[in-house]
């Protein structure tokens, strides 16, 4: 499956020194799901094709890489955090570790969002900038509505 990124690019970028996930835990399917749900909306199904042709990789690298490896992670880490097995789910306990309780996995889920959501309104400043002739700046979902600081920008 064709992706702009890596599992060992989402791991290297979305997960801080001492975290450790090893990359075969994220698939090309997740990181085309998150790629779908994320990136499409911003930068147009014409532009995403040619970034997925190699086209513009300085952009990808520079601007889309490091969100969109947030965004994979925000999908993934509840998968992680509870596993099926052959009594139904559960909950994973390890010897010196504990559990999060729900009020920190909400904070590290919003804290992930406001980091991503900050990448992707860098890129579509520098997508706006210009210098992509497959870009269409109506088809970009922030520029038509967007959420910031808790108040709807429709535009």
């Amino acid at each position: 499956m064709k992706t702009l990124i890596t599992p060992e690019q989402v791991v290297a970028l979305a997960y801080a020194d001492g975290e450790y996930l090893p990359p075969e835990q994220i698939t090309g399917a997740d990181i085309a799901a998150a790629e779908e749900r994320r990136i499409v909306p911003v930068v147009g199904r014409g532009l995403y094709e040619r970034l997925l042709g190699g086209a513009h990789a300085e952009f990808v690298e520079e601007y889309l890489a490091a969100p969109l490896a947030v965004y994979v992670r925000l999908a993934v880490q509840p998968l992680f955090d509870v596993r099926t097995g052959p009594c139904g789910s559960v909950s994973l306990r390890a010897e010196g570790y504990e559990p999060a309780d729900g009020e920190r996995l909400r904070e590290l889920r919003r804290a992930l969002h406001v980091k991503a959501r900050s990448l992707m309104l860098r890129a579509s400043a520098r997508l706006d900038g210009g210098g992509f002739p497959e870009y269409d700046p109506r088809q970009n979902i922030l520029n038509r509505c967007r959420t910031d600081g808790g108040i709807v920008q429709v535009g």
